[in-house]
Formats: structure tokens, sequence, C-alpha cells
């Protein structure tokens, strides 16, 4: 499925937006990054294309296209790409526990950055 970004930003691209989760689209431009993070909700980073370098807890990984890493709800990370990269990013449950759009809030607006899970960890299967 080809969904079309913002060029030259970070800025997300809300796939899809409901109780159970939501689904954003990241687009990395060579060079950028999203400093030390962390959400209120279970987040999973899949790598769709480019390279990026996940870091969290002191660790750091070098993350390639089908790569998937898991951060527990309000675990900082950081992400950052020195080719660009496109990353799925799954949040859930949206909106979690303690987030500032509020648990009764499904479809509120769009995230941005600083919305956006911490240590670099492959996901269980």
């Amino acid at each position: 499925m080809e969904v079309p970004a913002p060029e030259g930003t970070r800025d997300p691209v809300v796939i899809h937006s409901g109780n159970e989760a939501r689904a954003v689209l990241l687009v990395l431009n060579a060079g950028q990054r999203m400093g030390d993070h962390q959400v209120k909700e279970n987040a999973w980073v899949t790598v769709l294309e480019g390279r990026v370098q996940i870091s969290a807890g002191g660790e750091a990984v070098d993350a390639e296209p089908g790569t998937l890493v898991r951060f527990d709800p309000d675990e900082r990370h950081a992400l950052a790409s020195e080719e660009g990269a496109r990353v799925l990013l799954l949040l859930a449950p949206w909106p979690g526990e303690g987030h500032f759009r509020g648990s009764t809030s499904p479809s509120a607006g769009e995230i941005s950055s600083a919305d956006v899970g911490t240590s670099a960890r492959p996901a269980s299967p």
C-alpha cells in the first residue's frame, strides 16, 4: 500500500485510529531524528524502508526493513535515520491510560512527534 507522506518532515500520518489502536506512518528524511521521548501506550515500531537507529535504555539497534521493536508505556526511546526511512508505529490501546487526550476520545486529532514509545527490544512473536 502506498501512503503519501509530507516531504521533508517527520510529521506523522495517521492511517487508522480507534479504541483498540492507532497506526501511524512516520517519514524520516536523511539526517532526521526524533529525540528521546515516550508515549502512554504500548508501542511497536516497524521499519518499512531505509535504516533507522533505535536507541533506548542505554542500548541501540541498527534497524533495517522488517525489524520490529516493542516499547512499554512510558519507556523512553529515540529514532534517527542517516539515509532516510519510513516507519510504521502501532500504539495500543489508543489512547493509553494517562494520555492527555483521555481514554474516552478514540479519534482525537493527529499526534505530534513528541506523542510518538524505550529500550530497543525486538518484539516477541
